[in-house]
């Protein structure tokens, strides 16, 4: 279990996709498919739509907190964000979405959490409990 500070509320769970890298919103990502498009990142041909994104913070220009908040209305948003550092951008869109989100964990969940695990993130508590995925197990 991972502990850190809400910053948008709300419980979901589901998949993670875990990048080590930024994140740009705008011309990194098309917003009807939920596709990553960004040449060269380590997720790109890769589709967050309905996942839980963890990352390390995001990057761009501010127009990317529009294009979350597209991403709720075409349905292809994640379902929460778990970051390492908050940014505007990531937050003004998670708000504008009402995208649950998470950040300052007392570990680097880019580091704990892989693409695979099952998560269930409680923003409002601040608490995300990982079941790794190669082993079924809840740490």
């Amino acid at each position: 279990m991972l502990k850190g500070k809400k910053v948008v509320g709300g419980k979901v769970s589901g998949m993670a996709i875990v990048s080590h890298e930024p994140i740009s919103f705008i011309g990194g990502l098309d917003p009807k498919t939920g596709y990553v498009t960004e040449k060269g990142h380590e997720l790109e041909g890769q589709n967050i739509s309905g996942k839980i994104l963890v990352y390390p913070t995001g990057k761009g220009s501010t127009g990317g907190s529009y294009r979350i908040y597209e991403m709720v209305y075409q349905k292809t948003a994640p379902k929460a964000f778990i970051l390492v550092d908050r940014d505007p951008i990531s937050i003004t869109g998670c708000i504008m979405g009402n995208i649950p989100v998470i950040d300052q964990l007392d570990q680097d969940p880019t580091q704990v959490i892989e693409t695979g695990d099952y998560l269930e993130v409680d923003a409002d508590n601040g608490v995300v409990t990982i079941t790794k995925e190669s082993k079924g197990e809840s740490i």
